[in-house]
């Protein structure tokens, strides 16, 4: 390990998401210790620490589930997918000093191993039909809470860009996918600790709506991602084939792109992407290094210029150059292989709002 491992380079980025990270976690932190000590002010410093943790580590795990499908669902929440694993190991410290305080308060006093005792303290509680019926009012929960952290130590210690790369990035992947198991853990954890601890419906029902947030976020990314695959297979169907990101065609200017082993122009034209053939009639010029310049697109040789609705040479000119039918997919643009008949007019196909302003792409892994 120590041949091929490489330390974290903690750009200026990493820096600010990290600063904005301990900002939120100590802001949050210190509102819960000071309301908590308004209403109870005889409440220990031991208590505070157990809840205000396992509050902070219980939103955060929220928070964490949340970005995948909000970056599915909606481009501009990709930039919360950087350094994503520095939530992770973070809501795992946070978990693992609720745990350790709790073990400590609660099962450090006895004569029995406290992490033992954990398991064993109240083992007359498992046996649920004991008294003749059904009763879960008094089930441990703490186990349930050392299982999710173990899940979360496991993925935690292998955050780093050193395992994906030695474990594989499917069986890494599939790895961290326990993320969700330890979700359901917690959530049993908690909402029996509360069950037994406290009389207040708003715990239960805050879990609750957590719960519907996460899973609703990623019903619906998974709809939309489905909808997506089904309009790509019927672009394929249709001729079509994807040659580029609609982020990459700036507004007035043009794109060469190649589909079916032949080359075209891309121009963004009032927020519509339109297709042409890449080549000039005049002299053979590449149309689409050059630009539209008063509603046309312009021969960067000659200054041939051509409209990019039907390809036609503006009056009193004659000259006119093939056009393709465009889709955007996704963000991706998709051009139908076969040319139009000359002089068809083309609608063009507009660009979702979110990739207007070209840009460099980002990073969405980190160390």
């Amino acid at each position: 390990m120590s041949a091929s491992y490489r330390a974290i380079d903690w750009n200026r980025q990493k820096r600010l998401y990290d600063l904005t990270l301990g900002g939120l976690l100590a802001l949050g932190l210190g509102l819960f210790i000071g309301v908590s000590l308004l209403a109870s002010p005889n409440v220990t410093a031991e208590t505070l620490i157990i809840r205000g943790c396992s509050v902070s580590a219980l939103l955060l795990l929220h928070v964490i589930l949340c970005i995948g499908p909000l970056a599915r669902l909606d481009p501009r929440f990709l930039p919360l997918l950087y350094n994503r694993r520095h939530l992770g190991v973070t809501m795992f410290l946070l978990a693992l000093v609720h745990g350790g305080f709790a073990i400590v308060q609660f099962h450090a006093l006895g004569n029995e191993n406290p992490l033992v005792s954990v398991f064993t303290a109240y083992r007359r509680d498992y046996h649920v039909f004991a008294d003749g019926g059904m009763n879960f009012a008094h089930f441990p929960f703490e186990p349930f809470g050392v299982a999710a952290l173990a899940i979360l130590f496991l993925m935690a210690a292998t955050s780093h860009d050193f395992w994906l790369r030695n474990l594989g990035a499917a069986f890494w992947k599939a790895m961290h996918l326990g993320v969700y198991a330890a979700y359901g853990l917690l959530l049993v954890h908690v909402a029996l600790g509360a069950l037994q601890s406290e009389r207040s419906a708003a715990y239960p029902v805050l879990l609750a709506l957590g719960f519907v947030i996460v899973a609703g976020l990623h019903l619906a990314a998974a709809h939309q991602e489905g909808r997506t695959d089904r309009a790509r297979a019927a672009a394929e169907q249709d001729g079509f084939e994807s040659v580029c990101g609609a982020i990459e065609v700036a507004e007035g200017r043009g794109k060469v792109v190649v589909a079916a082993s032949q080359r075209m122009a891309l121009f963004r034209h009032q927020g519509r992407i339109f297709a042409t053939s890449n080549v000039c009639r005049h002299q053979g010029g590449p149309l689409g290094e050059g630009r539209i310049i008063d509603g046309c697109i312009t021969c960067p040789w000659h200054g041939w210029n051509y409209q990019p609705e039907d390809g036609c040479s503006p009056p009193p000119f004659k000259e006119v150059v093939a056009t393709y039918d465009t889709r955007i997919i996704d963000g991706r643009v998709w051009v139908r292989t076969t040319a139009n008949p000359l002089e068809t007019k083309c609608s063009g196909s507009p660009v979702p709002a979110v990739t207007t302003a070209p840009g460099p792409p980002q990073r969405l892994g980190s160390e």
